[in-house]
């Protein structure tokens, strides 16, 4: 079957690879659409480290080929959203409904594949860049038929981990002012998160003035290309400001555009050893700083419930969709990514 694997060096669609069958607690999934995800991008220039060779990917979208013993909640044909969170389900992380914060949930990957007899990692306990994946139950979430699968596919992560940011994360409640800095994937998903939240100013900063359009289709109600003009909006500050791009200098920026009681949210990915810097004297208003793994998200319950909101024309996912590649065309989808000329690339196989 194909995939993409990543060597440490460079990458490659291999037509033979190989999974094993599914065991206990597991099930087969064959993808249909998966998401280009920055995060993605991050394990390829080094950003993210992780063991090599992996198959990449870890947004998508597929249907229920086999299920290992003991797994009743979906059945072979089953349309699902696979999710990152390999949790235990039975810790007291999980039993408290707190499944990110699962100590078996990362930095365990597994190698459920082979190539010329050498096994693979898996990343993000996902690997969407293949023909077939396999994951754990509680990762593969049932969807609707009805729902595009290249559509689909993104709520697995970009949906999950920006609209999860504002309604578990940072919980923002009616009449609330938003800013969020950077649009790309998690960003517009932050905006409209926002926007599904009832925030009632909603501000984009992004240095790309193409994206204006893109942001306030989301729900933004201004758009600025650097946060200069965000006082002239909210001159006390922002009850929330979202950094989803991963530059320290952007996260000093969130700080300091809080308002009292205000809390900057961490969504970007900066290098692993990055360090960032604010005034202390300035967080003695009652303002945090909050770190925010996959959006605080219960993936069984949230997947279910954006799937319902995307139906009932509330959640905006087939306008994230600004390009489709087959698999094959692997480089040509990375490379329009790190340009922005897509909110999601999505790969088709």
């Amino acid at each position: 079957m194909k995939g993409v694997i990543f060597d440490g060096e460079q990458t490659q669609v291999a037509d033979d690879l190989e999974i094993r069958d599914p065991g206990p607690g597991e099930v087969l999934v064959e993808i249909s659409a998966a998401g280009l995800c920055h995060s993605d991008l991050s394990v390829l220039d080094g950003t993210i480290p992780f063991p090599v060779p992996v198959v990449l990917g870890h947004e998508g979208a597929g249907v229920v080929a086999e299920v290992g013993a003991g797994v009743t909640h979906v059945q072979p044909g089953d349309h699902v959203c696979l999710s990152t969170l390999a949790n235990c389900g039975a810790c007291a992380e999980c039993d408290r409904g707190r499944p990110t914060m699962c100590r078996t949930a990362i930095g365990r990957p597994r190698r459920p594949f082979l190539r010329d007899g050498q096994p693979l990692y898996q990343f993000a306990s996902n690997s969407a860049f293949a023909e077939r994946t396999l994951v754990k139950a509680v990762q593969a979430v049932r969807i609707p038929e009805d729902i595009p699968m290249a559509s689909a596919a993104l709520i697995g992560c970009g949906v999950l981990t920006g609209v999860g940011a504002v309604l578990n994360r940072a919980r923002v409640e009616h009449g609330d002012s938003v800013v969020v800095i950077g649009t790309g994937g998690i960003g517009l998903n932050v905006i409209q998160g926002a926007r599904i939240a009832g925030a009632l100013t909603v501000v984009a900063v992004d240095s790309n003035p193409a994206k204006e359009g893109v942001a306030r289709r989301f729900g933004a109600g201004h758009f600025f290309t650097s946060v200069e003009g965000v006082r002239d909006v909210l001159p006390t500050g922002a009850d929330h400001v979202f950094e989803c791009v991963g530059r320290v200098e952007l996260v000093r920026q969130a700080v300091d555009l809080l308002d009292r009681r205000g809390q900057a949210v961490l969504l970007g990915v900066p290098p692993a050893g990055a360090e960032a810097s604010f005034l202390v004297s300035s967080m003695y208003l009652d303002k945090s700083i909050l770190g925010c793994r996959y959006g605080a998200s219960r993936p069984q319950r949230d997947v279910a419930l954006y799937a319902q909101m995307y139906r009932e024309g509330r959640l905006l996912l087939d306008e994230l969709v600004t390009q489709t590649y087959a698999v094959g065309d692997f480089e040509k989808a990375v490379a329009d990514a790190r340009l922005g000329l897509a909110a999601r690339a999505v790969l088709t196989f």
